[in-house]
């Protein structure tokens, strides 16, 4: 992640001012936030799991860190909105998968079924992680039924020859096992909700960048 993105600074010509590492348990941030309160950045990015993002959201509130652009891996599985809808308030969070995409396959329908049904069955809303893992297993499937045996060797080719239409997204494997036939959306906390800001032809709202109060 971090050299994803600090790669793509660099390309962008953005000045990265702090690149910390946050400790391992992920339960405090504080270290890098006074220095953001000092250099003032103007956009704070942050990767840490579900307890990593819990940690920044409840920091950068108790701290009153005031970042025009703040993104965060994790929001969906971690429910910062739901959790603490006030202080994640128009956070950014990328995610793999969202209930709002067009996407449609034959064995879920639609994107929105796929997370009706999900709620219907468990009771929360599907996180990204959880629409993610249904794919998995619905690829295995598909491969089992066109190899036709449980040879390792077999197996491998049919799932290297995946091309799915899926609830989550169209399914196509290059030579080194990435999906690369769908892209990645960014969401934006607004009112509560996860809402697609990125990329435009998903894009449900624009996004919402906030001034920094002086």
């Amino acid at each position: 992640m971090r050299a994803g993105v600090l790669a793509d600074a660099q390309r962008l010509g953005i000045n990265c001012v702090i690149d910390d590492q946050l400790p391992r348990a992920l339960d405090d941030m504080s270290v890098t936030l006074t220095k953001v309160k000092v250099l003032k950045p103007d956009i704070l990015m942050v990767s840490g799991h579900d307890k990593g993002a819990l940690t920044a959201i409840k920091q950068i509130e108790a701290l009153h860190v005031d970042v025009p652009i703040i993104a965060m891996t994790h929001c969906d599985s971690a429910q910062v909105a739901e959790k603490m809808p006030k202080a994640s308030k128009n956070v950014f969070c990328p995610q793999q998968w969202h209930r709002a995409l067009k996407y449609k396959g034959a064995l879920f329908g639609l994107a929105a079924d796929f997370a009706a049904l999900f709620k219907k069955v468990y009771g929360y809303e599907a996180p990204y992680q959880a629409a993610q893992s249904a794919a998995a297993v619905y690829v295995f499937a598909d491969a089992f039924k066109r190899a036709q045996s449980l040879d390792p060797e077999k197996m491998r080719d049919a799932i290297s020859a995946t091309d799915l239409l899926t609830f989550f997204g169209p399914i196509k494997f290059d030579a080194s096992g990435k999906n690369i036939a769908k892209p990645m959306v960014l969401t934006q906390i607004i009112d509560g909700k996860y809402v697609v800001v990125a990329p435009d032809k998903c894009a449900i709202k624009e996004p919402v960048i906030k001034h920094r109060h002086h």
